[in-house]
């Protein structure tokens, strides 16, 4: 009988071990706009792969691609309330929280990801994410979506002035809306997810978004013009709910730091390295890719000037100095 009791406190005490266990593990919803197989999400995946083997599996990730768990607006409220753990989008989206955010928007900042890397991993970039903490999230580290090129359906654009009369797609917010305007086009505010159909119905004739966005959307499948403008560079912040933040241990805290940085890294290398493979996919299936011409490309430049200038304004005559300055470092 002594035996056999013995037995069982052990077999309790077991038990009871493995419920502490599975209480200690935490699942983190991570998610995306993009579709499986993009830079972003192979990020995405490469974080939750650091952080399963840096917490012994105690930290799960589980990454929702495409849309899944909702557009950018939806995720930032669910960011907010605490239902959504963690997301990563297009840093300029969170202008509507913290207007600063909104330099990240404006034309023709940056010409290189050398430039881009020292803001983003610098102290402006730090001091950004900063003031997202008043808002309900912290921000991790920057991932990169790239820079962006418009596509149509209508025509080849070889001159600025091809662009005009075109209705465009853009991520609503009014930095934009106003740069369309002021090529003389038509923007129409829509959802990422939305895009496709949209595109496939005719509702609108072209939108703009890195190579390797167009890509994994399949966008060539209902575009067939791109021209590589460059105009605008998104980073893309990886950011994590402060309520699930707050529930966190100092050692949890800094595996998921440890792990966005890491991720930070190798996504950034993926993104770079496929872009001249992913023309050439997008030139396979069909779709005419040209660059403008110097004049052309001074042109469209300088049709940008006014937006920059207006909105400077709006952002932050400090904020904008700040990114100038880093920048300025940067190509010295």
């Amino acid at each position: 009988m002594k035996r056999v009791f013995i037995k069982t406190l052990v077999a309790v005490a077991a038990l009871a071990t493995v419920g502490i266990a599975a209480a200690q593990e935490k699942v983190i919803k991570f998610a995306n706009q993009n579709a499986a197989g993009h830079p972003i999400v192979q990020g995405m995946e490469k974080f939750a792969e650091i952080v399963a083997a840096k917490s012994g599996g105690k930290l799960k990730v589980t990454v929702f691609p495409s849309g899944q768990l909702g557009s950018d607006q939806a995720n930032v409220s669910a960011l907010q309330g605490g239902t959504l753990e963690m997301a990563s989008m297009n840093s300029g989206i969170f202008a509507s929280q913290v207007k600063d955010f909104a330099v990240f928007d404006l034309p023709f900042m940056f010409s290189n990801g050398k430039e881009a890397d020292a803001v983003v991993d610098g102290p402006f970039g730090k001091k950004l994410h900063a003031k997202l903490e008043e808002k309900g999230m912290v921000g991790l580290g920057y991932y990169e979506l790239g820079f962006r090129n418009i596509t149509n359906s209508k025509r080849p654009i070889t001159k600025v002035e091809d662009i005009e009369g075109l209705k465009l797609r853009v991520i609503p917010n009014p930095i934009n809306v106003d740069w369309v305007k002021a090529l003389g086009a038509n923007p129409t505010p829509l959802p990422f997810p939305e895009l496709y159909a949209a595109l496939e119905q005719k509702a609108v004739d072209g939108q703009e978004n890195p190579v390797a966005t167009i890509w994994g959307a399949k966008l060539q499948e209902v575009q067939k013009y791109m021209t590589l403008t460059n105009h605008q560079y998104n980073p893309q912040s990886v950011v994590i709910s402060k309520k699930f933040w707050d529930t966190l241990s100092a050692d949890e805290k800094k595996i998921l730091q440890d792990a966005a940085s890491e991720s930070a890294k190798y996504q950034r290398q993926q993104a770079r390295s496929s872009v001249a493979s992913t023309l050439d996919n997008l030139k396979k299936a069909g779709m005419t890719v040209s660059e403008l011409p110097p004049a052309e490309l001074s042109k469209l430049v300088e049709k940008m000037k006014p937006v920059i200038t207006k909105h400077a304004a709006n952002v932050g005559e400090a904020t904008v100095s700040d990114l100038l300055a880093e920048l300025a470092k940067a190509r010295k």
